[in-house]
């Protein structure tokens, strides 16, 4: 199984090959540059993997939630690519990736939104498998509900945001934190592969993003109450 990966939702960049099991990957912390870099790792991962486009057997994509200019980009890429080899798209939840890299057992990810807010999502991993516990969402810190079936994995910068209030809010049942943990392409390959065996895949142009949010910025009025809510 041939997949290429992209994952751009957060500050990091990355884009993967999974090519008959081995994984070539690309990854880089490069704020405002993902446009820039995206392509030309695509086609150097391609060459160092040793595939033509043409064996390709789908387009694995990150379809957020993340920045909106970063979940846009690389849904954006998938569609392109996977319109002109005439492939199908398997899209994977970025928080889902985000927990692939935690240890086995139930793993709490979060990515900050930015206002005030982060996306959150629950999750079992084992042996290399997600799975959901629940819908994704995007919360304040403060009205994320405790889950009393500990104990968690927590990762993601979500758990950095506001000071660390989401970790200090939760530490009662957390195992760990990673509060600088970010997705990697190489996750959203080694998910997508398993979507794709399991036949969950989309033509390209019904791929969506998922924002969790409609507001892309807070209004003045918002960012004068937030400021004040913080004392």
């Amino acid at each position: 199984m041939n997949l290429l990966a992209f994952e751009t939702a957060t500050e990091a960049c990355s884009v993967a090959v999974l090519a008959d099991g081995r994984v070539h990957e690309r990854f880089e912390i490069a704020p405002r540059r993902h446009a820039r870099l995206a392509l030309p790792w695509a086609e150097a991962l391609l060459a160092e993997a040793g595939l033509a486009r043409s064996q390709l057997d789908a387009i694995a994509v990150g379809r957020g939630p993340g920045a909106f200019t970063g979940v846009r980009l690389a849904v954006g890429l998938a569609q392109g690519i996977a319109l002109a080899l005439d492939l199908p798209v398997v899209p994977v939840s970025t928080l889902a990736a985000l927990a692939a890299g935690a240890p086995d057992g139930r793993v709490l990810a979060a990515i900050d939104a930015r206002m005030g807010e982060v996306y959150l999502g629950r999750f079992e991993v084992a042996q290399g498998r997600v799975v959901a516990l629940g819908r994704e969402c995007v919360a304040r810190p403060e009205a994320v509900e405790v889950p009393g079936d500990g104990p968690w994995y927590a990762v993601g910068t979500g758990f950095a945001a506001a000071e660390g209030l989401l970790q200090r809010r939760l530490d009662a049942v957390l195992a760990s934190v990673e509060a600088q943990a970010l997705p990697r392409a190489a996750d959203v390959a080694h998910l997508g592969a398993l979507a794709l065996e399991r036949g969950e895949v989309v033509a390209p142009e019904r791929l969506e993003p998922a924002y969790l949010r409609d507001n892309v910025a807070l209004t003045l009025a918002q960012q004068q109450a937030l400021r004040a809510s913080r004392g």
